[in-house]
């Protein structure tokens, strides 16, 4: 893979990491288009997509910050069932604990699979069409009273994360549906979704770092480190975009373009 070829990786990620049209599906058509066919691919995708985390961790510092200090003090005082009732980033940070558990145990358990699927660009481009489908269903989400997040709804969204493991089906777009279809406000189902993302994009990028020590890498670490930078700057963007679109009600918008790249997918692959 050249650098110019990681580069645009790089930048397709970081815009379709957090817009909800998938970017592992977009990765995979990406790759193909470009003729990127290299065993450590996989690899480059976990990479970029670490690049996206680093965006997710600036936009979203204060909360983070937040989290860990409610939950290191209700443990330290031994509170957090009363925390829990009390304390919105108690909730919040227990609610990515358990949201996280299952996408962990189908990408530990499926992992051979998962990357077969990532070979396959037929079967991205029907799963775009099934992203575009939930996304579209969301419109009919609007103007009911929202619900507090808490453990369950936040486990309920996991489930939607473990799903968009498979490359095609989006996982901000999975996400953030499942929690407007829980009745989550738009902002918190946003907001939740992203900072879903951390623990799964670092335990990701954490196993592929020991099978690249253990394996090396035929590429280099050129393109790694390039494309993982062009993603952090894109998905920085992308966030903030989203965030917009989102307060403005268009969030279903982004149905209609899944429908047309999964339909020219069929067709044109």
């Amino acid at each position: 893979m050249s650098l110019l070829q990681a580069l645009i990786l790089g930048i397709l990620q970081g815009l379709t990491e957090f817009l909800p049209v998938s970017s592992s599906g977009h990765l995979v058509l990406g790759q193909h288009l470009l003729n990127v066919q290299n065993p450590d691919m996989l690899s480059f995708d976990v990479y970029v997509h670490f690049g996206t985390l680093i965006s997710v961790c600036i936009i979203f510092r204060k909360d983070i910050g937040k989290i860990v200090l409610s939950l290191l003090h209700a443990l330290r005082t031994k509170s957090l069932r009363s925390a829990y009732e009390t304390d919105e980033y108690v909730r919040l940070g227990l609610a990515v604990i358990v949201g996280t558990i299952p996408a962990g145990i189908i990408g530990l358990k499926f992992h051979d699979q998962i990357a077969e699927a990532f070979r396959d660009p037929k079967l991205v481009a029907v799963d775009l069409i099934v992203t575009g489908l939930i996304l579209f269903l969301t419109r009919f989400t609007r103007g009911v009273t929202p619900k507090r997040l808490g453990m369950v709804s936040g486990f309920l969204v996991g489930l939607a994360q473990a799903a968009a493991i498979l490359p095609g089906i989006s996982r901000s777009g999975s996400t953030i549906s499942a929690g407007l279809f829980l009745r989550l406000s738009p902002a918190m189902a946003a907001r939740f979704s992203f900072l879903l993302s951390i623990p799964v994009i670092a335990g990701a990028a954490l196993l592929e770092s020991k099978t690249l020590v253990r394996q090396g890498m035929e590429m280099g670490y050129g393109p790694f480190l390039v494309g993982m930078v062009a993603a952090a700057i894109t998905g920085y963007f992308a966030i903030k975009l989203l965030l917009r679109i989102i307060e403005r009600g268009r969030f279903s918008w982004f149905a209609f373009y899944c429908f047309a790249v999964g339909i020219a997918g069929i067709i044109l692959i």
